[in-house]
């Protein structure tokens, strides 16, 4: 196993509505697969089952994992009642991403987490969220800008980064713009994390483990931006797939 080795990143999937004939869809968004791809990874598709040891199976498969965008995390995970705004949920996705978040931090596999992903990780580690910014949080900026205009690629506001952070390492910055497309927020950050990237409202936008763990997960969807008006994101996949890689050459080294 060397450097041309392509480490398998398993993503999972989201339902996606019905066919004509009225059978289940479940879908990623290729600008994720793109990503990974040209930072060297090959994606592992992890479907969405009430199968759990078919979910460990394809885990295991996986040099690390990444946790896209999507639906509104169920409140019951962090024994909240729903808010009146709290969107769309989909249990069965909270169930797997969840369980993959769980075993990635017991197990010390590389995790990166995007959007939704960050809320996933952040409230399976026994953190907790804001479930809707504008009716629990005072702030001028539209955190969902991107989505109401569907300028996936704007930069709507800027991040601030802490220097000390792997983040701002990868980035080679501690200030860079993004989009932003979410309307629930972190509130109780879990224990073992600690945030590193904020908005200018305060809102945390990113978060690292406080260990050596390659976990980290940012608010923005960067699959968006690398290739388009900010090619400094590339760096957070490259950066992603390397130290997947890395992993697993040493773990091939060790067997």
């Amino acid at each position: 196993m060397n450097n041309q080795y392509r480490p398998l990143i398993g993503i999972t999937t989201m339902h996606s509505g019905t066919s004509a004939d009225g059978r289940e869809l479940q879908a990623v968004r290729p600008t994720y697969l793109r990503a990974i791809e040209a930072a060297g990874g090959i994606p592992l598709i992890i479907y969405l089952t009430d199968d759990m040891s078919a979910v460990r199976r394809l885990y295991d498969l996986c040099d690390g994992i990444l946790l896209p965008g999507g639906d509104d995390v169920d409140p019951a995970y962090y024994d909240e009642p729903p808010h009146p705004k709290l969107g769309a949920v989909d249990r069965q996705r909270d169930a797997v991403e969840i369980a993959l978040a769980r075993w990635a931090h017991a197990e010390r596999k590389p995790l990166l987490g995007i959007c939704r992903g960050l809320q996933v990780i952040n409230v399976a580690l026994g953190g907790s969220l804001y479930q809707d910014i504008p009716s629990q949080l005072a702030t001028t900026i539209d955190h969902r800008a991107n989505t109401r205009t569907r300028a996936w690629t704007e930069l709507t506001h800027s991040l601030h980064i802490l220097a000390d952070s792997r983040l701002a390492t990868v980035l080679h910055t501690t200030d860079i713009g993004c989009n932003t497309m979410h309307h629930q927020a972190i509130k109780q950050l879990a224990p073992g994390l600690r945030a590193v990237a904020s908005a200018p409202d305060g809102i945390i936008e990113a978060f690292e483990a406080l260990d050596d763990h390659y976990l980290l997960a940012v608010q923005c969807h960067p699959e968006h931006l690398w290739d388009s008006s900010e090619p400094r994101w590339q760096a957070l996949f490259a950066d992603f797939v390397n130290t997947c890689r890395e992993r697993a050459t040493n773990a091939h080294q060790a067997s």
